[in-house]
């Protein structure tokens, strides 16, 4: 019997996991993205894309399609799918798992300002420097737009949404980024903030390690918590075990 495994995320985890399970013929492996990238990576396996429509619609989704287990691998900051996928499954009685990349961890030579929020993140600036590499993402830069004194690079894959702050200069770029192309950002735009929320993995860590040997103080937004009583994989391999266990 064919078992349907839906995937929620775009993430590089996501795209791994799926090009694994997809591989097996007993599983039917569908990926759900949310539709936010222009020019997405697809995974392997069918692909749906767009939101559900909240908690009960997924819920609805879940059901209706016969899925035997969910995986949410969406980005650690997705934040409001992750909920609202802990509600679904257990309403629908579908197994549920979050693979959450972990975290990066500060070194001794490291200048890391932690904070919740990019409210908290804006609100450091001032005292901090005053050319800020801005590496949040397209969303929610409104957080920065009211300050005054600083200039902005802001680095997103698709154009951000506005307001951005102001003055600021848009850098369209998708990672995996090198350390030599970092450092020579760094330089060349006389960065003296690196702001960037704690995305994890290697494809934009590099932006860290430039600020660590220039010098350059780091404000990162520390990850919202994966909901209570969701477990969590670190790994695609670890997904796929824990899929294995739940559907034998």
């Amino acid at each position: 019997m064919t078992r349907h495994v839906l995937i929620l995320g775009g993430t590089t985890e996501a795209r791994r996991l799926a090009a694994a399970l997809a591989a097996d013929p007993a599983l039917r492996v569908t990926s759900s993205l949310a539709g936010r990238v222009a020019e997405p990576r697809l995974p392997a396996g069918e692909v749906r894309i767009g939101g559900f429509g909240g908690t009960d619609a997924l819920g609805r989704w879940l059901a209706e399609h016969a899925v035997d287990a969910l995986i949410d691998a969406t980005h650690p900051f997705a934040g409001t799918i992750s909920f609202h996928a802990a509600e679904a499954a257990a309403s629908a009685r579908v197994p549920l798992l979050a693979l959450r990349r972990p975290g990066w961890v500060a070194g001794p030579d490291d200048r890391w300002h932690p904070t919740d929020s990019l409210a908290g993140a804006a609100a450091l600036l001032p005292g901090l420097g005053r050319r800020i590499f801005l590496t949040t993402g397209r969303t929610g830069l409104a957080a920065f737009a009211g300050t005054t004194g600083l200039w902005f690079l802001v680095r997103s894959v698709d154009a951000p949404e506005p307001p951005l702050p102001e003055p600021s200069e848009v850098l369209l770029d998708r990672g995996p980024f090198t350390l030599e192309g970092e450092a020579e950002l760094l330089r060349r735009h006389r960065i003296d903030v690196l702001v960037t929320k704690d995305s994890g993995g290697p494809a934009t860590a590099a932006k860290l390690t430039a600020a660590r040997e220039a010098g350059v103080p780091v404000v990162v937004v520390r990850r919202p918590p994966v909901p209570d009583g969701v477990p969590v994989a670190a790994t695609p391999e670890e997904a796929a075990a824990w899929l294995h266990e739940v559907l034998t």
